[in-house]
Parts: C-alpha cells; structure tokens; sequence
C-alpha cells in the first residue's frame, strides 16, 4: 500500500515536472515567434526604404545626410545579432524617416507625387505592424520571464537552463522629441 502511494506521488511529480518543462518549452518558442515577426516587419521596412529614398531624392536634395544616414543603417541591418542591436538601429530609422516625412510636408509636388502616396501609406502600415509586433513580443516575453520566476517552474527552468529574454526598447528619449527641421 505505501509503495503504491509512493509510485502514485512519483507519477505525479514526473508528470508536472514534464507539463511544466513542455510550457516552459512553448512559452520560448511564442517568444521566439513573437521575434521573428518584428524582424519580418523591420525588414519589410527596410525593403520599402530604397524605394521611397529614390522618390525623394529629386525634390530633397538638401537632404543628404538623412539619405545617407539610412542607407548606412539599411547596410548596418544585415550585420545585427541581437534585440538590442536592431531596436537601437529602428530607433535611428525612425527617427530619420519622421524627418523625411516632416521635410516632406513643404514640398506640395512630391505630396502629391502618386509613387510618393502610396510608398508613405506602405511605411505608415508597416510602422503600424512593427508597433503590433513590438508590443506583442513584449508581451510574450514578459509572461516567459514570468514563468522563469514564479514557483514550481522557476525550480524546472533553472535545472533546463531556461534563460530570460530581453524586452524591445526602441524608444530613446531622442526618439520622444518632435522632429525638427530648419531650411
């Protein structure tokens, strides 16, 4: 009778061990989605960038070194290896395509350029999805670091090795400040 409590209360504890590892297991593979669709959407953006730099180029030619300045952070992209690497490169990107887009509103031919139209309204959607995707990811990591810490599963997670993830903090203080532009 008390080896059959015994084996019943083993059973048990390897049973909750193994739900608790597998949810672990799925919490990081939800982050690691939640990732890869931020990277698709920066990347869309990143796509979309070479397109709309040319379509401004002709009616901003004082506007240079922003245009440098994402070609160099377009180049910088491939070379990234981690979440805080490529939210500070989106930050950057931001905050040059909202000077663009600031200078933008003085020139009323490239406003009313077609190719100009519908490559701002492809960015603006697209910075919509990046937003979604940030803070979806967020969102995911932090209910996988959660797990990382509370009881039972901390206990699981530190014998497997489990590891916390990194939140995406694109937004500097640089990037909360209005865009200026002087001519």
């Amino acid at each position: 009778m008390i080896i059959g409590i015994i084996i019943a209360i083993i059973i048990i504890l390897v049973i909750a061990i193994i739900g608790m590892y597998n949810s672990l297991v799925q919490a990081r593979i939800k982050v690691d989605n939640a990732w890869s669709q931020i990277d698709v959407q920066l990347q869309r953006r990143f796509d979309l960038i070479p397109n709309f730099v040319e379509t401004v180029k002709g009616y901003m030619e004082h506007e240079s070194a922003t245009f440098e300045k994402i070609a160099q952070l377009r180049t910088s992209w491939a070379g990234t290896q981690n979440v805080a690497e490529k939210a500070e490169l989106d930050n950057e990107l931001s905050t040059a395509l909202k000077t663009i887009m600031a200078v933008s509103e003085n020139y009323p031919d490239l406003k009313a350029n077609q190719n100009f139209s519908e490559l701002s309204e492809e960015l603006r959607n697209t910075e919509n999805k990046i937003s979604f995707s940030r803070q979806f990811y967020n969102d995911t990591v932090t209910m996988y670091n959660t797990k990382l810490e509370v009881f039972p599963s901390n206990i699981i997670a530190g014998m497997f090795h489990f590891t916390a993830r990194e939140l995406f903090e694109a937004e500097s203080q640089e990037a909360r400040k209005n865009v200026k532009v002087d001519f």
